[in-house]
């Protein structure tokens, strides 16, 4: 029998848990164990809420834990409850797939002044992240600016951009939708460094921006090289520039703007006590397509700067750490004999939901050869049993499987009309649902 510890419950856990169920069976044990008491890491709490359709994924995972050799440790702390070598003197494997939950700082003055916020954290707020329910992001100003030019950046833009009506159907928090109500906020800038043909969008994301009720896109033609050059793209990439490129020759007017503010970069955000504009300087891309400053610089208005650069992996005492990627320093996703890291912990915050199935199976390819494949010997490592004694030598309260579905039907019982569940934002809320 050999023993893995999976640490996070996101989608690089769950598919490095289903390889090793399907290559293993009977013979394999393991545990997923995650801080919150709620599985499945980014669909619940990174994924847009009104992506419905992306979180379903999430039902494939409920399978892998509806299985006698899976178990989800919820509630429980690695570095705080117990520690990476303690797990690793219990374990055949220990696999870190804690994701990249922590923003990249953006490194530019005035970037620690109230209402500049990272994308992880603006984003867990309306998600209903425990860490994040209490953010009270800034709306009570004309403008906002979005830093980045990726799939989160659009997000972040759509979220603040919809009415209430358009949040029908979605599983956003009651308290972000209340908020944002309210917003006064009608000008959204999203920033980026280089031009249309750098973006890091997809069609369907960007695509949604022409169909909102009250706001629009707007693209200034100029920023685009002759349409000769968009046959070069890859097709998807050429996809999601067509829509610029209908953003750009089809201005539309409405109450809420979200600009692309293409060949720019911050380089300061300045006010009195809170964010209150953007310093922004205008770039050009040089031989090699890299962003360099001109030197002209301007202003952009905005009560709310919400950064979209980038997230890293919070380091874990003990575990060999690359700062500069922020990730887990690995070979080929092994940290040291025995402990291993997948997903976004191993390879930096890259790629989709999707791209993390071949890197679990990968990692499950790795643990089975490295404890000896088919020839595998028992080490005598008690596993589960052993974390059960620390368990209760702790009085560690964990959240099953069987409890989160408890909190799961608390959830979808207390939905708003229209919407799919009211999540529980705090961890206590959810631990008194276990109780019931």
């Amino acid at each position: 029998m050999r023993h893995v510890a999976i640490i996070g419950s996101g989608p690089a856990g769950y598919y490095t848990a289903e390889s090793l169920q399907k290559a293993l069976g009977d013979a394999v044990r393991i545990d997923i164990i995650d801080r919150l008491p709620a599985p499945f890491g980014l669909i619940r709490s990174g994924v847009a809420p009104d992506h419905q359709s992306i979180k379903a994924v999430s039902r494939r995972y409920e399978a892998v834990n509806l299985t006698e050799n899976v178990r989800f440790v919820g509630n429980m702390s690695v570095g705080k409850d117990v520690a990476i070598d303690e797990l690793m003197a219990i374990y055949d494997a220990v696999v870190l797939a804690t994701g990249a939950p922590n923003d990249r700082p953006m490194e530019i003055a005035g970037a620690d002044l109230p209402g500049v916020i990272g994308s992880a954290a603006f984003v867990g707020w309306y998600n209903g992240h425990p860490d994040y329910a209490a953010l009270a992001p800034p709306l009570d100003s004309g403008g906002a600016v979005v830093v980045g030019n990726g799939n989160v950046a659009l997000d972040v833009a759509r979220i603040l951009s919809k009415t209430r009506a358009e949040f029908t159907g979605s599983d956003i928090v009651a308290h972000a939708l209340d908020t944002l109500d309210h917003s006064r906020i009608r000008s959204i800038t999203l920033l980026g460094r280089r031009g249309p043909h750098q973006i890091a969008m997809t069609p369907k994301e960007l695509g949604e921006l022409g169909h909102l009720e009250r706001a629009a896109p707007r693209v200034d033609p100029a920023d685009f090289p002759d349409i000769a050059a968009d046959a070069l793209l890859e097709p998807g990439m050429r996809k999601s520039v067509t829509h610029l490129r209908e953003f750009a020759a089809n201005p539309v007017a409405k109450p809420v703007t979200i600009e692309f503010d293409f060949f720019s970069r911050p380089v300061a955000v300045e006010g009195d006590g809170r964010a209150e504009r953007v310093i922004v300087e205008r770039t050009r891309l040089d031989d090699e397509l890299r962003s360099v400053g001109t030197g002209e610089h301007y202003v952009v208005p905005a009560g709310l700067v919400v950064t979209c650069i980038g997230y890293q992996t919070p380091p874990i005492p003990g575990v060999p750490y690359e700062h500069g990627r922020g990730r887990f320093a690995n070979a080929d996703g092994m940290i040291l004999p025995g402990l291993y890291c997948v997903g976004w912990a191993r390879r930096g915050p890259t790629g989709t939901i999707g791209t993390n199935k071949p890197d679990g199976a990968m990692i499950a390819e790795r643990i089975i050869a490295d404890s000896g494949g088919e020839g595998f010997t028992p080490s005598g490592k008690r596993g589960r049993q052993a974390l059960d004694d620390i368990i209760a030598a702790r009085a560690i309260d964990i959240v099953t499987f069987r409890d989160w579905q408890k909190i799961d039907a608390a959830e979808i019982a207390a939905a708003r009309m229209g919407a799919p569940r009211e999540k529980f934002v705090g961890i206590d809320a959810m631990l008194d649902v276990k109780l019931r």
